[in-house]
């Protein structure tokens, strides 16, 4: 083992929760020659709709919670996914829903792969 070490040097421990807790808290402003940006955004009424196909207009890829909606209104919610629905496929977009709270909706010219491929 100690020959192993010698060779690839030994490895250090990583606090997987420690990582995780700080990957946010990363500094913006290294990331301002961009050229497109993954934003969250919940989605809770007509102006956070806009908003979301505004990013998606401008070229950047949003990652829409819908979780709050979902539990208080599922017709508000069903309302407005069609409505983006509509707009991204009007700019050639794309949408999928990624997990029970979350839907990926990309811009022009960037598509979500969507069936399983077999492991």
């Amino acid at each position: 083992m100690a020959l192993f070490e010698k060779l690839v040097g030994k490895r250090e421990e990583v606090d997987v929760e420690e990582l995780l807790n700080n990957i946010d808290v990363e500094d913006e402003t290294l990331y301002e020659d961009a050229d497109a940006y993954v934003k969250p955004i919940s989605l809770n009424s007509e102006v956070d709709r806009d908003l979301i196909l505004e990013e998606a207009k401008n070229g950047n890829i949003v990652l829409m919670n819908i979780a709050d909606l979902s539990k208080r209104n599922a017709m508000k919610l069903r309302e407005l996914v069609g409505s983006i629905k509509d707009g991204i496929h009007g700019i050639n977009g794309d949408m999928a829903r990624i997990s029970q709270d979350r839907v990926l909706v990309t811009p022009s010219k960037v598509k979500i792969v969507k069936r399983k491929e077999p492991m």
